[in-house]
Order: structure tokens, then C-alpha cells, then sequence
């Protein structure tokens, strides 16, 4: 059986010339996979595993000419232009994975710091991610390189994604009118966190719920939820309120769909320091505290899980791969191979997870064609 990803991708064009072609596209990129997948971070160790592992991976993929050279396979990885890579990536996953109603998607930004190529004055990668919290994958990506273009990244991201019953959530960088009506119009409702860039609006819901606040919320219709966690001489206290009084927030006409303001108070106590957070948001789902805490607590969950192991588990920040289109197309594998270990299942960390693939050929290539 073929990996489910191979008939998606073998749609890519292939950057080289006919002539100059010893290795086909797939066995380069189903080599980057399964290599990333057992813990090769570097174009040397990639090469490595494929020697160590080429009858393996002759299972998937031909490989009539080897294991391509580490210089090979960095000139091809850094000529695949991302977006063609993007489109393969989501009709991949739309084939795989099915949103459910109401799901969370989460949409985020992340710089490779290691990306940075100084001596070429070229600026670190930046990738905009969405994230679909309750099954932990990444369901599309958008390369931009500054964390300011995100908000025209983030329309690109929209308009390639199936939304059609979720919420989707995005931090303040997205917090836009235009964006809200991109959501709206694809059969999905928004919380958008605000801050500065919307100083009018983020002055008003901040006034509302001060105010409210003030005389006890007696004389608001305000919905609530609160919750307690607590670990290892930790203690974080979590408070959600939400309405759909909007009478007075200036030219709500603007939002398209929005039905409700939103206030989250976290409160940290370790080793007996405490420290308070606010943040204030904008939706267009109903004034349901319940609701709004799982979209908020949801959206948490692509900075403490995806980002996270792009860091700490693949290295991401680490890595010097920097020529041409590579760190884009890198992170896209990762996101891949992020993918594929939770299809599979297992219920070990992901970097046990990756330890294991490296050691267990049948565990790797459950991985695989999960």
C-alpha cells in the first residue's frame, strides 16, 4: 500500500529539467518524509538513514538510481515553490481528515529563527499555520516573510480552507473587518482577539466590561463560565464572560456577523507570585460563556502544541536550512509528519514517537501510511 499522501503530492511539478533528472520528485520527497519522520533533521543525516534504510523504503517508492546525494536533495527542496506545495498539502488533508461541526480551527503565525540568512540579507520564514484543535493537526499553511503580512496571508490561508460549520479563531494580528467577512462567507463564525490595532473597538469592549464589572455585572446580560487548574505548585484561574449588548461599541456595521463581545481574565499563582492577564475579543457566535471558552482555550492549544513541537521536537529553530524555497517547504514536511503521527495514534510523546520510527521498521511505516 502506498502512503495516502503520494497521490496528492505526485501532483508537483517537478522543478528540474527532464535531462538533468537521476532521482524522480517522489522518492526525494517520500525519503525527506520518512527520514524527518525518524528523527533526520539535516540533508547529511537524511542521506544517512535513506543508505541505512533504501530496501525499506523500496516499498513506497522505486529509487532505481539510490539514495540522491545531501546536494540533490537541498537543490530540490529549495526549488518547489510553496504555494504548489500548499495546494497539494490541502487536498491531501481535505481527502484524510473531515471537519465536524463546530469544530475550533486556530490560525497562527511562526518565524524559524534559524532560517535567517544574514550573509544574503534574507529575512527568517514566516508561516501561517491553521490548526484544528480537537484532532491536533494542521489543516493549511501560508508563507509570508514578516509577521506584519500575516494580514494578507491570512485571507490566501481562508480562501483555500473548508470552514463550513467550524469557528475559527485568530489572534490580533487578524483582527480585521475583511477578515471577518472572508470567515462569515465561507459558512463559518470568527473570535477574534483585539488589541491596539483596533484601538476604537478594543477601548470600547475593554470600557463595557470594566464598567460592568464595577457595579458587580447586576445591570448587564452577561453569560460566564469559570475554570481551575492546577500542577506542580501551579495555580491558574480562568474567567470568560461574553454578551450580545453592543450598543455601545462604535460601527459594529463593519463586522460582518458579529453577535457578541468577549472578556478572558487568567490569573497565575506560582510560588507565590501572581500575575493577571486580560485579553478581550470579538465573535459572531452567540453570548454562550461555555462556547467562548473552548474557542479561546482551543486557539491556546497552536502556540502549547504545534508550535511547540515544531521547536522542541523537530528543532525547527535550529535548523539552517536557508537556500531558496527550503525553509518553507521543510515546514510544510514537518507539518506532514506532525499529521501523519497523530493519524497513526500511538500514544506515546512525539519525540518517543520519533525515537521509535527511527529504531522500529514496522513502526515507521505505520506512521507512514497512517
Amino acid at each position: 500500500m502506498s502512503p495516502s499522501f503520494i497521490k496528492h503530492f505526485s501532483k508537483l511539478k517537478d522543478p528540474r529539467i527532464e535531462r538533468s533528472k537521476m532521482h524522480e520528485l517522489m522518492d526525494i520527497l517520500v525519503l525527506v518524509i520518512s527520514a524527518q519522520i525518524a528523527g533526520a533533521n539535516g540533508w547529511e543525516a537524511i542521506v544517512t538513514f535513506g543508505k541505512s534504510k533504501i530496501e525499506w523504503l523500496r516499498q513506497f517508492v522505486p529509487l532505481k538510481n539510490g539514495i540522491p546525494s545531501p546536494d540533490c536533495i537541498a537543490y530540490v527542496i529549495s526549488r518547489i515553490p510553496p504555494k504548489d506545495f500548499q495546494e497539494c498539502f490541502i487536498s491531501w488533508i481535505n481527502d484524510v481528515h473531515k471537519q465536524t461541526q463546530g469544530e475550533i480551527i486556530s490560525i497562527d503565525g511562526k518565524t524559524a529563527r534559524g532560517s535567517r540568512d544574514r550573509k544574503n540579507d534574507k529575512k527568517p520564514l514566516h508561516m501561517v499555520s491553521a490548526w484544528a484543535t480537537a484532532n491536533r493537526i494542521v489543516i493549511g499553511q501560508e508563507v509570508t516573510n514578516e509577521k506584519s503580512n500575516e494580514i494578507t496571508a491570512i485571507p490566501n490561508l481562508l480562501e483555500r480552507l473548508e470552514l463550513n460549520g467550524c469557528i475559527v479563531t485568530i489572534d490580533a494580528m487578524g483582527c480585521q473587518t475583511e477578515i471577518a467577512e472572508d470567515i462569515v462567507d465561507k459558512k463559518a463564525d470568527y473570535v477574534l482577539g483585539l488589541k491596539g490595532n483596533q484601538s476604537s473597538m478594543h477601548e470600547a469592549v475593554e470600557d463595557y466590561f470594566v464598567t460592568a464589572e464595577a457595579n458587580e455585572f447586576e445591570d448587564t446580560k452577561c453569560d460566564y463560565v469559570e475554570e481551575i487548574d492546577g500542577d506542580h505548585g501551579r495555580i491558574e484561574i480562568r474567567r470568560y464572560w461574553t454578551t450580545e449588548d453592543l450598543n455601545t461599541l462604535p460601527q459594529t456595521e463593519k463586522w460582518k456577523g458579529l453577535k457578541s463581545i468577549g472578556m478572558v481574565e487568567r490569573i497565575c499563582e506560582i510560588e507565590g507570585k501572581i500575575t493577571k492577564e486580560r485579553r478581550f475579543f470579538l465573535c459572531s457566535i452567540p453570548a454562550d460563556a461555555k462556547l467562548f471558552a473552548r474557542a479561546v482555550r482551543g486557539h491556546w492549544g497552536i502556540e502549547n502544541v504545534l508550535h511547540w513541537r515544531m521547536d522542541v521536537v523537530f528543532k525547527e529553530d535550529e535548523s539552517r536550512i536557508r537556500k531558496g524555497f527550503a525553509p518553507a517547504i521543510m515546514t510544510g514536511i514537518r507539518h506532514v509528519c506532525i499529521n501523519l503521527f497523530q493519524k497513526a495514534g500511538s500514544k506515546l510523546s512525539l519525540n518517543l514517537q520519533r525515537c521509535k520510527a527511527a529504531w522500529d521498521d514496522t513502526f515507521r511505516a505505520n506512521v507512514l501510511l497512517a
